[in-house]
């Protein structure tokens, strides 16, 4: 909130360069708060298709967390006033690499009741083809 009254004080003051720096920087903010979203939700996505590709079965409430997942991906992606989306295809697909390892760790605490760490995980599944299907589920919802 004190950056809009500082905004403000620079517009009514005609300090146009100090007020467009910082309006970069709350738009830089705002795109950060957007992918950290995206990203927390990419996390939950994974998790589920490799719990669900590595133990070959799915249940309710998995499916429901997928579903979730990817409509709050939608939700936290789209803009709204300007249309189109935060992330393109090329970034989500960046994003997706970025926490996959984060995801597969979690999944390793989950699946099969911890039983195995993460690498023997990730050797049970294709990490290429979960990428691709999580990638599909997110561009099918746009």
């Amino acid at each position: 909130m004190e950056e809009l009254q500082e905004l403000r004080t620079f517009i009514e003051q005609g300090r146009y360069p100090e007020a467009l720096v910082l309006l970069g920087e709350m738009e830089e903010m705002s795109y950060s708060d957007k992918l950290h979203k995206i990203e927390s939700f990419l996390q939950i996505l994974l998790l589920h298709l490799i719990k669900q590709q590595a133990e070959k079965r799915s249940t309710k409430s998995w499916e429901y967390s997928i579903r979730n997942a990817v409509r709050e991906i939608d939700r936290s992606n789209k803009r709204r006033k300007a249309g189109g989306y935060y992330l393109s295809r090329m970034e989500l697909t960046k994003a997706i690499e970025e926490v996959f390892q984060d995801a597969l760790e979690r999944a390793a605490l989950e699946a099969f009741g911890g039983a195995y760490n993460a690498p023997d995980l990730a050797d049970m599944i294709d990490e290429k083809e979960i990428k691709e299907q999580a990638l599909h589920m997110i561009l099918e919802a746009q």
